[in-house]
């Protein structure tokens, strides 16, 4: 393994979207395309499947040095209701583009950290969204708690309002590691969220822990799941730190290269976690994540369901995914689109009845194929072109890439098919960059990206 590790760990995307955002063709994008695509995908979903809404919460009360989100600093929560108001008046912008009452299916409050926010400004917000939208029979309503100021009132008005799943940042318990990441949480905070969100009746709890953090060692990585044994959430999203400070600023700079794992040391911390995660019940779901067999997630998986997109992993597909909020993401299936980055201009724009886009991508034809192509890579490990719409121009060209990885057990090839072994998981992020044909065809400059590993 450490010879591949070696070979293999080099900087590329995490195949959230394809094509990736370095990729998007900004400058033959236009809202109105993005309108288009987005009223076309909802008549062709809502009835059938419903829609999925991701509303972004950006602000934070101190800096997480380890994260790459998108997030304001404050300790003033008088920013709550004007920014409440904003996601409201987006929201309205899109509805007056809709044809009939949408279906939400998939709801995620995502950060920063949502619960910044009071419980009675989420409720004045999730009321506000559905004044005019219904709750599909089957929702999935989800939000990212931080175990240092969730409190019972937080996980009482979510629930009410049709929430069953939350997810606690928990990175790593060792108090130097947290220390490096500002990241400071006693495991008697997590212990008390989880043991709250359960009593109250979530059906499913998720931990995110990460590997390859500054000063991690594999004996504090071990220590960490050891403690998660203790409270046995259904879920674990276990992926490594992607350190990028040129991108992310002055965050990630506040330790040297020299204090993070190496590569190897990574690799290690990544396959013992594996390990100790199998031995106490977890399921590896696709790429980074574990789920129990009583999850939903890995039922999901089991029914051939999993679906990507900017949300990470859900247990089921929506077509339509609309993103709220600064910097959000949208999904329309036939167009990416991102909101502008700044709070000033995002809520200047929304004010005066502007959708708050700033630059997308309109996939053609290729696009669409090699999409469903790193789909299925990523959900189900196997891909295939049996179906002559699935085959495209530079295919032979995909296949000599993976001849080699074929060579090393990553994967089997056969006439109209890839399967991803076992010895390929760690490396999937790999071979979907053999289809990227995208990223090949651009010559990129490769720090825009994390390492695989």
């Amino acid at each position: 393994m450490y010879n591949l590790v070696q070979k293999y760990n080099i900087p590329g995307p995490r195949y959230t979207s394809y094509p990736t955002v370095p990729y998007w063709n900004v400058d033959a994008f236009s809202g109105k395309q993005w309108k288009s695509t987005f009223k076309r995908s909802f008549e062709e979903s809502n009835t059938s499947e419903g829609i999925s809404l991701y509303i972004h919460l950006p602000f934070c009360e101190s800096l997480c040095t380890f994260c790459g989100c998108h997030k304001r600093i404050t300790k003033q929560h008088q920013v709550e209701g004007p920014y409440i108001r904003s996601l409201l008046k987006e929201w309205s912008l899109y509805l007056d583009l809709f044809s009939q009452r949408p279906i939400i299916k998939e709801l995620h409050l995502g950060g920063g950290t949502p619960t910044f926010f009071s419980p009675e400004n989420l409720k004045v917000l999730i009321n506000g969204i559905f004044r005019r939208a219904d709750r599909a029979v089957d929702h999935e309503f989800s939000f990212e708690g931080h175990p240092n100021n969730t409190t019972i009132e937080h996980l009482e008005a979510l629930y009410e309002l049709g929430f069953r799943r939350v997810s606690y940042g928990v990175q790593d318990y060792n108090e130097t590691v947290q220390k490096a990441i500002h990241r400071t949480q006693p495991f008697e905070n997590v212990k008390n969220v989880t043991d709250w969100a359960r009593d109250i009746g979530y059906t499913s709890i998720g931990h995110d822990i990460i590997f390859g953090l500054p000063f991690q060692t594999i004996e504090h990585m071990e220590e960490t799941i050891l403690r998660t044994k203790e409270l046995m959430p259904d879920r674990l999203a276990f992926y490594s730190y992607a350190h990028v400070p040129w991108i992310k600023g002055n965050g990630q700079r506040g330790y040297k290269d020299a204090d993070l794992p190496s590569g190897e040391e990574k690799r290690q911390q990544y396959e013992r976690g594996k390990q100790l995660l199998a031995k106490v019940g977890y399921h590896e779901i696709g790429m980074d994540h574990f789920a129990l067999a009583t999850d939903g997630l890995f039922q999901s998986m089991k029914n051939r369901k999993l679906h990507r997109n900017f949300m990470g992993y859900t247990a089921s597909k929506t077509q339509l995914m609309i993103g709220l909020g600064a910097s959000s993401i949208g999904d329309s299936w036939y167009g990416f689109a991102q909101n502008v980055k700044s709070l000033e201009e995002y809520q200047h724009l929304v004010d005066n009845d502007i959708i708050p886009v700033y630059r997308g991508h309109i996939l053609n034809n290729e696009d669409m194929v090699i999409r469903k192509h790193i789909l299925n890579l990523m959900c189900r490990l196997e891909t295939s072109w049996e179906q002559k719409e699935m085959g495209f121009q530079e295919l032979d060209s995909v296949l000599a890439k993976l001849s080699e990885m074929e060579g090393d057990g990553l994967l089997r090839i056969s006439t109209d098919q890839i399967k991803v072994a076992e010895k390929g998981r760690p490396f999937i992020r790999n071979i979907c960059m053999a289809f990227d044909v995208l990223l090949h065809r651009n010559a990129p400059e490769m720090r825009l990206f994390s390492m695989t590993v």
